[in-house]
């Protein structure tokens, strides 16, 4: 890890999130709203609920980052039978402070082989994020809730 996200890492924990799913998805509408505000999130909680029941079901994991005080401050929900990165969430007020970076590194070291994901193309700050950190475009698509245009991208691991 750079000197940089071992920062980071000093000031978030890391840990499988907790039984209340609660916090969790208002931290997921939270961060989803404010970044695509034409969307109504908050009437997409209870599939959420259902959603990350069925990854978990399939083995998938929810990795949950607190700050120092304890406070839920972003999570990221992984497949990795599929190798995909199925939600990266960071609560609005940290966006740009590097907590994607944190849980985005959790999500290579969990599926060192390679990763994939969707995002949608009118979310260019993610996009340019995504490829940042290595992850190139491998197809278009339409996400079957909202109908708009994703990207699905790929990392291909490391050796």
């Amino acid at each position: 890890m750079s000197s940089k996200a071992e920062d980071r890492a000093a000031l978030y924990r890391l840990a499988p999130r907790g039984p209340d799913l609660a916090p969790v998805a208002d931290l997921w509408i939270a961060s989803w709203q404010a970044t695509l505000p034409a969307i109504d999130f908050s009437a997409r909680r209870e599939w959420f609920f259902t959603y990350v029941a069925e990854i978990e079901r399939r083995g998938g994991i929810m990795l949950c980052a607190s700050d120092p005080q304890g406070a839920l401050s972003g999570f990221i929900l992984l497949d990795p039978a599929n190798a995909a990165l199925e939600q990266i969430a960071i609560a609005p007020a940290l966006f740009g402070s590097g907590l994607g970076v944190l849980l985005l590194e959790a999500a290579k070291e969990r599926c060192r082989k390679g990763l994939s994901l969707s995002v949608n193309v009118d979310n260019p700050r993610a996009v340019r994020f995504y490829e940042k950190h290595g992850f190139r475009q491998i197809s278009e698509g339409v996400n079957p809730h909202s109908g708009l245009a994703t990207l699905h991208m790929r990392w291909t691991g490391v050796e």
